[in-house]
């Protein structure tokens, strides 16, 4: 049987298997934590739908907190209501392995209205995507899940990079996806643009990562306008603003670890 151009197939109405492209950065035969974000945000969505239908309320944030590595094997996901209202809803995602929680999320749905005549952001925009190079990531990072990125890019210096990325992968098989679950089990590869310091010299993974969305994404390419910060006490941040072919629509922030290698 020919594994699907996914990052997950439905099992049961709770269990996924993830395939081959979702191989660590850090570790092959890990599971890159990207996908299993964009595997949460598409549950949260799915529950909101079930229960509650198109009823204009949008995924406005997501926090995510990472609790531990995942092998390449099935993961089981559950999900349950923490604040209900009519125009406010805040939900929780848990998912686990063999029992173990290894990402757990919480995401706010909000009401929506009119507010065309007076948006706009002040973010910087980017260069578009045709603009800059081709980046082979595998250059530098390992894994199933970088293997199924198109990428191009543009280093400004250190620590700081203009990024566009767009995949044909599904998030999964077979499943009509979001476009802001599609963008979600993406922007964790936020940590690897913009290396501050090369990853065969030290550690940097991050321990959770929360997305603020000011609108729905738009487009094929998503650009990250990425900048790394190390602490002198072994804790860093990546920060990145979100873009697409109409601008900025969003931010994502990852805490760091940094553990200098032998």
């Amino acid at each position: 049987m020919t594994e699907a151009f996914a990052y997950f197939e439905r099992e049961t109405h709770d269990r996924f298997r993830p395939t081959s492209h979702v191989g660590g950065a850090w570790k092959t035969d890990e599971q890159h934590i990207a996908p299993a974000m964009g595997l949460l945000a598409h549950v949260f969505e799915t529950d909101h739908r079930e229960r509650r239908g198109d009823d204009g309320l949008a995924l406005s944030r997501v926090s995510y907190d990472i609790f531990g590595v995942l092998p390449i094997e099935p993961v089981d996901v559950s999900v349950h209501m923490v604040r209900p209202g009519r125009s406010i809803e805040l939900l929780e995602a848990r998912l686990e392995h063999q029992g173990r929680t290894a990402l757990t999320a919480r995401a706010w749905f909000a009401s929506t209205a009119d507010t065309e005549a007076m948006a706009g952001s002040t973010f910087p925009s980017i260069p578009a995507a045709e603009e800059l190079p081709i980046w082979e990531m595998t250059e530098r990072w390992d894994g199933g899940l970088v293997d199924s990125l198109e990428l191009r890019q543009r280093v400004i210096e250190t620590g700081h990079a203009i990024t566009w990325i767009r995949t044909d992968a599904e998030l999964v098989a077979g499943e009509p996806v979001s476009p802001t679950a599609a963008l979600l089990g993406l922007v964790d590869v936020a940590n690897g643009l913009a290396c501050r310091v090369p990853p065969d010299q030290v550690l940097f993974p991050n321990v959770d990562l929360t997305a603020h969305l000011f609108r729905e994404h738009h487009g094929e390419w998503t650009g990250f306008d990425t900048t790394v910060h190390f602490g002198p006490t072994g804790v860093g941040l990546t920060h990145t603003v979100l873009h697409d072919d109409r601008g900025p629509f969003g931010t994502v922030a990852q805490s760091l670890t940094i553990r200098p290698r032998a």
